[in-house]
């Protein structure tokens, strides 16, 4: 029985998102590896349930500069091969994208939504996401949809903000997984975030995050119990 799921990291950061959690509290088996100091992801074996590729600091286009990246892109390019569900956060959906042939980046005007921001659902998303949402955001860069894909949720500042390829691999742009305890963390570390175009102030912050995070780790509870559900 499948019961490993492996989470490749770009960075320190404690192991205390939501995904890590719900998973190991369903049983599951999270091996943590980071390529960016070293780790080799190997080959997925009939032991993994699935994989997370998690957002950072690298930008998705610049494996010269960052060869690491291509031992990420080797190992997603494996898992979809094997039909193994891959979950791709931020620049972890960013580079799902990039693999399937889309463009990612930063845009020609920069809009940096960090803070809490409104989602809304595609005609297409049924079953991923019913209503509007608010939801975590650390990001200025964005991608296209790649050839084949499915677009489930965008918003004013960026259209391409959840999408599914096939029936087992997600990219979101957003934040679902960082808790109260994650996000303030990042308000600590991004200070310097706080006079670019598009961030909000961290007392709007504060007050977007009491009005809704609650729902938002309902949702993503929900979606991790169908992402993982027909898998173990």
């Amino acid at each position: 029985m499948a019961s490993r799921v492996l989470s490749v990291r770009h960075g320190d950061e404690p192991l205390d998102d939501r995904a890590t959690a719900w998973l190991g509290q369903a049983g599951y088996d999270v091996q943590t590896l980071r390529p960016f100091r070293g780790d080799l992801l190997g080959e997925p074996d009939e032991g993994i349930a699935a994989t997370i590729i998690y957002g950072g600091p690298f930008n998705v286009y610049e494996t010269d500069r960052h060869p690491f990246l291509n031992e990420e892109y080797r190992w997603i390019d494996a898992c979809l091969t094997a039909g193994i569900p891959v979950l791709g956060i931020c620049q972890g959906c960013q580079m799902i994208a990039h693999h399937l042939g889309a463009w990612a980046g930063p845009r020609d005007v920069e809009i940096f939504e960090f803070g809490y921001y409104p989602i809304t659902p595609t005609p297409e998303a049924a079953g991923f996401l019913d209503a509007p949402l608010v939801v975590t955001q650390a990001h200025y860069h964005t991608f296209d949809l790649p050839q084949g894909a499915v677009r489930l949720a965008g918003n004013s500042n960026y259209e391409n903000q959840a999408f599914r390829y096939g029936d087992r691999t997600f990219g979101l742009q957003f934040h679902a997984e960082v808790t109260k305890t994650g996000f303030r963390r990042w308000q600590e570390q991004k200070r310097d975030a706080y006079t670019r175009p598009g961030v909000q102030t961290r007392q709007e912050q504060d007050r977007l995050m009491e009005q809704h995070d609650a729902a938002q780790e309902a949702w993503f509870h929900g979606f991790l119990a169908s992402f993982m559900g027909d898998v173990r």
